[in-house]
This record gives structure tokens, C-alpha cells and sequence, in this order.
């Protein structure tokens, strides 16, 4: 047996942006899913998260490695380094792309990263997008929000309950575009069969709490009604922020169905409904 991967995303603008800034995108058979929060006015932040979107996706579609990836990290797994340095070649491009359009000045982006490889997934993240884990009923946190109220909580000064109400909570430490240097976090993570994966960005987690985002999820019939389901939940609770959502679910399936793909498995796509 070997896993294979149904996957589905989607987007919202909210019940209170009139834009979204959000972008997602995905190709199961290169095993690559992104989801990006953008930040800029104007415009700037829906290009600064549609191009973090393509590059990474780009990077692992291509193939050999582009010799801008930069150096490997040591002690990190080939799935790690591969996702920093798609990362670095993201950061990279928003940078000029805002140094050559002054109106677009400090625009940049969040991410989520993760890749799928020999029944385990590489994940990398900037900002406070997040990457969750359901495995055998459970729902785990794989992410540590780069955020200032998040801060706040690991050096003790609040509580997490606090942070939840906390006027800072758009606040974020780090960001694809913003900075001269803006290394992810990196890991790596086993997965079982059924196990599903959710990335998102923080207009979902704004508003739902982590057993409410498992009993959503696992109460869909597929992973396509779940994301509905995850958006719909945040609108009916305000929706004050662009939504956005990706499930991988893992599916064990005979090894010879490898040979046959039927059903499409790409996409790179920003779509509100």
C-alpha cells in the first residue's frame, strides 16, 4: 500500500473586505500545497501572496532545483531544504517586484507550505497562517504564529486566552517581502493513513477554535464540502477577514494504482465565492 492524496482549497473574501488578499494553490502530483495571507495597500497585497503562491509551486514543478535556492540548511531534511529555499526565491521576487513598483512599498505575504514525499510531509511557514495535523480523531497545531501577541504568550507575559481577545492579534513579526531575511520554520511530520492536513489562513482561525475546525472537518462527507463547511462557519461568526482553506486528506491505496492517475490534481488558483 502507498498514499495518495485527495485535496481541495478554496477562498472568501469575508463578510467585511471588499477585496481579497488571500491565494492558494496546489499540485498533488508534485506534492506541493500553499496558502498565503498578503498584506499592502492597494493592490500590492493580493500580488504579494499570488507570487509567493507561484514561485513555490513553480520550484517544484520544474525538473531540477533553481540555483537561487541558496545554501542547504544543516540538519533538515531534503523536503525542508527544497521548501526554504522555494521560500527564499519568493521572498526574493516580492522584493524587487516591490522595489520596482513604488506604489507596491512594503508589500509581503504569509505562508504555509507543505510537501508530500515517502509517507511524510516537509512543512514550512512565515507569518501566522497556520498548518494544522487531524490524525486518529485528534486535531494538533504544527505551526507557532509569528505574531506579537504570540510572542507575548512563549516569553509568559499573557495567556493564550488573553492573546485570543488581544487588540494586537494583526500584529505579525514576520513576513515573505518585508524584510532582508525572512527564514521559515521548518519540520517535518509523519503521516498515517487518513490523516488530513489543513492550511489556512488566520481569517479562519480568528474565529474558530481547534475543535470546532476537527468537528467540521470530520463531520464532512469529503474534503471539498469540509472546506465549505470551515468557511461558512467563520462568516456565520463575523467573517472579518479574508478565509482561506486547504485539506489534503491521505488515502491508502494499492501500489499499482500509482500507474494511473484519473483525476486532476492541480490547481493555483485565488477564487472568491
Amino acid at each position: 500500500m502507498y498514499l495518495t492524496v485527495e485535496v481541495a482549497g478554496r477562498t472568501d473574501t469575508g463578510c467585511i473586505r471588499s477585496n481579497n488578499e488571500d491565494a492558494f494553490g496546489f499540485d498533488a502530483d508534485a506534492g506541493i500545497f500553499v496558502v498565503c495571507d498578503g498584506m499592502g495597500g492597494a493592490a500590492a497585497g493580493e500580488v504579494a501572496s499570488q507570487t509567493a503562491v507561484d514561485c513555490v509551486l513553480s520550484q517544484f514543478r520544474q525538473p531540477s532545483p533553481s540555483s537561487e535556492a541558496g545554501r542547504d540548511i544543516d540538519n533538515c531534511s531534503d523536503g525542508c531544504n527544497e521548501l526554504a529555499g522555494a521560500l527564499r526565491i519568493a521572498h526574493r521576487r516580492i522584493s524587487e517586484c516591490a522595489r520596482d513598483n513604488p506604489q507596491m512599498a512594503g508589500m509581503g505575504t504569509t505562508i504555509v507550505a507543505a510537501l508530500f514525499r515517502d509517507q511524510s510531509v516537509s512543512i514550512a511557514h512565515v507569518g501566522d497562517s497556520r498548518i494544522y495535523l487531524l490524525s486518529k480523531g485528534a486535531i494538533q497545531r504544527l505551526t507557532a504564529d509569528h505574531s506579537l501577541v504570540m510572542e507575548h504568550v512563549r516569553l509568559g507575559f499573557i495567556t493564550k486566552d488573553e492573546a485570543e481577545s488581544s487588540s494586537l492579534q494583526n500584529v505579525i513579526t514576520r513576513a515573505l517581502g518585508t524584510e532582508k531575511a525572512s527564514e521559515p520554520d521548518l519540520a517535518d511530520v509523519r503521516i498515517l493513513p487518513h490523516d488530513i492536513l489543513l492550511l489556512c489562513t488566520d481569517g479562519l482561525t480568528r474565529h474558530l477554535t481547534d475543535s470546532q475546525l476537527s468537528e467540521l472537518i470530520q463531520n464532512a462527507p469529503s474534503v471539498e464540502q469540509a472546506c465549505g463547511a470551515l468557511i461558512e462557519a467563520a462568516k456565520q461568526q463575523g467573517g472579518s477577514d479574508n478565509i482561506t482553506c486547504v485539506l489534503v486528506r491521505f488515502v491508502p491505496t494499492p501500489w499499482y494504482r500509482k500507474f494511473f492517475r484519473t483525476t486532476a490534481t492541480k490547481a493555483s488558483v485565488r477564487r472568491s465565492v
